[in-house]
């Protein structure tokens, strides 16, 4: 029988070339993404869902989760794959800094929003993350905004690291319940995705100068659908960071459970999410 998997950032890069990869194998995708025409587009030729959200408005990804819940019974892969590296510093109509909230506050809002849906399912939460967040995360839990400072890469980096914090985070507190999270790093992939980004970071994911030493967007996506088919426990160790399709190193930051809790309950009060930032109930997972 088909799952139910949701990829969100599916409209185009390796959240499309994921899509299309699962839904050959026969998989119930639901296609997400910002643009209404693309991600129209996306859903149209591989015959399935498409809904449109835009995670620099939280507003959008409540409404997206309400969706959601309201047709699928059953959702047994969440993948969290949205996200971007921006140019200069933002803030959304919520307040928040755009790279940190596209990347990792969308995400966790979403992913709580449907945990015991999620629970339910015996559902796996994939995260989309980076080795960015090894080499250009100066991660600051106490400037999570980057208002003291902030570049480009900076941000990205550390919005890449937030994704492996919460996922083990969401490991701990989950696992026992049926959930099971899994973080990894899809490649240095050719995409637009750094398009409004400025500089060195622009210029590599978009000269063609670089072009032989990227990863296609197939590669890339062949990373989120060796997940997203695996089992967990067998092919796969919740919890854990892979790149390759092998489990990678972290920085010890990535690792440390204080910080990771520190993290889940200051996402949890910016999101209006009281109740997500209660004890951890597989505290000692």
């Amino acid at each position: 029988m088909p799952r139910t998997i949701v990829i969100t950032g599916a409209s185009d890069g390796i959240g499309a070339a994921a899509a299309r990869q699962l839904h050959e194998a026969g998989e119930r995708v639901v296609v997400v993404g910002r643009s209404s025409e693309k991600t129209g587009a996306m859903a149209s030729e591989l015959g399935v869902d498409g809904l449109v959200a835009d995670f620099a408005e939280l507003a959008q990804v409540r409404a997206l989760a309400a969706t959601l819940l309201a047709r699928y019974p059953r959702i047994d892969v969440l993948a969290n794959n949205a996200g971007g590296i921006m140019g200069e510093r933002r803030v959304t109509v919520d307040g928040f800094e755009q790279t940190f909230q596209v990347n990792h506050l969308a995400g966790f809002l979403l992913t709580n929003l449907l945990l015991d849906r999620l629970s339910e399912s015996g559902a796996s939460v994939i995260q989309t993350s980076s080795e960015a967040s090894r080499s250009f995360a100066r991660f600051d839990i106490d400037d999570l905004q980057g208002e003291r400072r902030y570049s480009a890469g900076g941000a990205y980096g550390n919005a890449k690291l937030a994704n492996l914090l919460f996922t083990k985070e969401l490991h701990r507190r989950r696992s026992r319940a049926g959930v099971n999270a899994v973080a990894f790093h899809p490649g240095v992939i050719g995409s637009g995705f750094a398009g409004t980004s400025r500089g060195v970071i622009r210029w590599f994911y978009t000269s063609r100068l670089t072009r032989p030493l990227l990863d296609s967007h197939e590669v890339g996506g062949s990373r989120l659908t060796w997940l997203a088919l695996g089992t967990p426990g067998v092919d796969w160790e919740p919890g854990a960071y892979y790149a390759k399709n092998r489990i990678a190193r972290t920085t010890a930051a990535a690792s440390d459970p204080v910080l990771a809790k520190r993290l889940w309950d200051e996402s949890a009060a910016m999101v209006g999410l009281s109740g997500a930032s209660g004890p951890r109930p597989d505290a000692s997972g």
